[in-house]
């Protein structure tokens, strides 16, 4: 059971405390967890920290606030003869690019275009006062000012009824209408915020509508299901495809429906295709470790890819926090001589954690501490603590978008198959997860040698394997010019691949007339490093979808095509294993 193999796993606690804690100790630790649903799970410490930093810099920088209020008075001057003499719309200040909430031509009429610059000019002032002071760490700065613009975003005017010209429009047009279904969603939503539960999307279910290539679950532990795909050629390459996706996510981002499926796409290109499916932990599962993840994950579903295609090395692939997983594992391979990987590939995985984004915010010494505090007494981390942090990084588009659209205009949004996929959440266990943030996040053991892997430390300069890695351009979770840091860590040669989209849009991009189109550029081995933005002037743009490339690349290090190998262990009854998608996908 994987409870005795936690117990005798030789990995530390998570914590340089001691195991057993004083009823104090404890007591200030279920305070903290009670605290967490009110400060949205950041620790209050931290936050306190960083606003006492930033204004005792800026209290004793009286310059420095004297060109602040002269930048207030010439904003306000500026507003104030727009609003006496109207000029042309967005003549003080547009929106950025990215940001859509006054996109609507209806913000371009008065007075709600004065409105909507009038906001922008607060917050374009609130930026900068809160960066550029000298003084203020780097760290501190970085929350101070992102915890600002938070809060200026619930004044938006784009989120109230009376000051967002769209809904005034739409409540006209449907006499009221509007106002009583977006009661009726909000309403729907507080009982199943209350009730603590999540209804399956009835539109697109696993195994129905999603995750339906066919397959075999053809090896299972306490913590992974295995499974094999169907060829879906005659013929297939002799070098299997292992994936490992991060456990922060169910395995079907990459078996989405079948017009977007890359598992699809990856047979019917010839290949054969494994998939490692996380279990859903429970808090019975809180001492499970960041190596068990190792040995249980990708080592167990290694052992098993290698008795059923025997002979042949794999073309392994990591997705996200699998992909770091997946480095960790083949750097300890690389230095036991275990030579059974023939290529890594890496989707927006990243190795080095000094420029992990915004999520590094939520990342310091108080943060983690009180993190962990309300895992342990929880055992996990829930699904909605996940789902908050990653909408607090993008609060216009999944929070204040999403209320204006469904509560006040009365229109509930159409579901599509990743949009289900990520409603589909999953928990960690409590000393994973721990683990994680403080090995890799906070400490960045990986990248600099100190991560220890079965008593002795694992360094990614012993992987020699050639490796593809996909970035994507505007990814909130594994920065591009982060997952662009294994150029400086692998001793490898190194195919960069850089496409449109995000986090998830970006990876989940099939051939299509559509496809967002990427650049590439391959560093050999021994060949000199090249920065990115360097890398970005001169790596060469295609079009297209980076699948494309990808199985280009996966076939130039691939032998002739044979014969599919059979289906399970060899003393297994193929028409016996369980069908794909598994049981683990499906807990909740």
């Amino acid at each position: 059971m994987l409870q005795k193999q936690v117990q005798g796993s030789s990995i530390e606690p998570p914590s340089s405390q001691p195991v057993t804690t004083s009823r104090a100790r404890d007591s200030d630790r279920a305070l903290h967890a009670t605290l967490a649903p009110l400060t949205g799970g950041l620790s209050p410490t931290a936050l306190l920290l960083s606003y006492a930093d930033w204004w005792s810099h800026l209290f004793w920088s009286p310059a420095r606030r004297l060109e602040l209020a002269h930048d207030a008075l010439g904003r306000a001057s500026r507003l104030t003869e727009a609003a006496l003499f109207p000029a042309a719309p967005w003549s003080l200040i547009a929106p950025q690019p990215q940001d859509r909430r006054f996109s609507a031509p209806e913000w371009r009429q008065a007075p709600f275009n004065l409105m909507a610059q009038s906001f922008l000019l607060a917050e374009e002032w609130w930026h900068g006062a809160t960066t550029g002071n000298r003084g203020v760490s780097r760290q501190n700065e970085k929350i101070v000012e992102f915890a600002t613009r938070q809060m200026l975003d619930v004044f938006a005017p784009s989120n109230f009824a009376a000051t967002n010209p769209e809904v005034i429009q739409q409540t006209l047009a449907t006499a009221g209408r509007n106002v009583s279904a977006g009661l009726h969603n909000w309403w729907e939503d507080l009982l199943h915020t209350v009730s603590n539960e999540v209804e399956p999307n009835a539109d697109f279910q696993v195994g129905r509508d999603v995750a339906v290539t066919p397959g075999k679950v053809v090896y299972s532990n306490d913590l992974i299901e295995l499974i094999q795909y169907a060829p879906a050629t005659s013929e297939v390459r002799p070098e299997p495809i292992l994936i490992v996706p991060a456990w922060i996510m169910k395995y079907y981002i990459l078996d989405l429906s079948p017009h977007n499926s890359l598992v699809k796409y990856l047979t019917e290109q010839g290949f054969t295709v494994f998939m490692v499916s996380w279990r859903n932990p429970t808090a019975k599962e809180r001492d499970v470790s960041l190596d068990d993840y190792r040995r249980l994950g990708v080592m167990a579903a290694l052992d098993t890819v290698g008795a059923i295609v025997p002979g042949q090395r794999v073309h392994a692939a990591g997705y996200c926090l699998g992909g770091t997983l997946l480095s960790i594992a083949a750097a300890a391979m690389s230095r036991d001589g275990d030579d059974r990987l023939k290529s890594i590939t890496l989707f927006a995985a990243q190795t080095d954690f000094t420029e992990a984004g915004e999520l590094t915010l939520f990342i310091n010494e108080s943060q983690v501490a009180f993190l962990e505090d309300v895992m342990w007494k929880r055992g996990v981390l829930d699904t909605t603590q996940m789902a908050g942090a990653f909408q607090i990084l993008r609060s216009n588009d999944l929070v204040w978008s999403r209320m204006v659209r469904e509560y006040l205009m009365g229109e509930r949004s159409t579901s599509n198959d990743l949009m289900a996929w990520n409603a589909d959440a999953t928990r960690m266990p409590y000393r994973m997860h721990s683990e994680y943030l403080r090995k890799l996040f906070l400490n960045n053991d990986l990248a600099e040698g100190r991560y220890i892997v079965e008593g002795k430390a694992i360094a990614l300069s012993d992987i020699h394997t050639p490796i593809f890695v996909v970035g994507t351009v505007r990814d909130h979770v594994a920065p591009w010019r982060s997952t662009y840091k294994i150029h400086l860590l692998a001793d490898a040669e190194i195919t960069f691949c850089l496409t449109g989209g995000g986090h998830n849009a970006g990876i989940v991009s099939p051939p299509s007339p559509t496809a967002r189109g990427y650049q590439v550029m391959v560093k050999e081995a021994d060949g000199p490093y090249v920065g990115p933005d360097v890398w970005l002037a001169e790596a060469p743009h295609a079009e297209g979808s980076w699948w494309t490339e990808w199985v280009h690349w996966l076939a130039a290090r691939s032998g002739d095509a044979a014969l599919p190998p059979r289906m399970g262990l060899p003393d297994a009854n193929p028409a016996a294993l369980p069908d794909a998608p598994g049981d683990y996908v499906l807990q909740r």
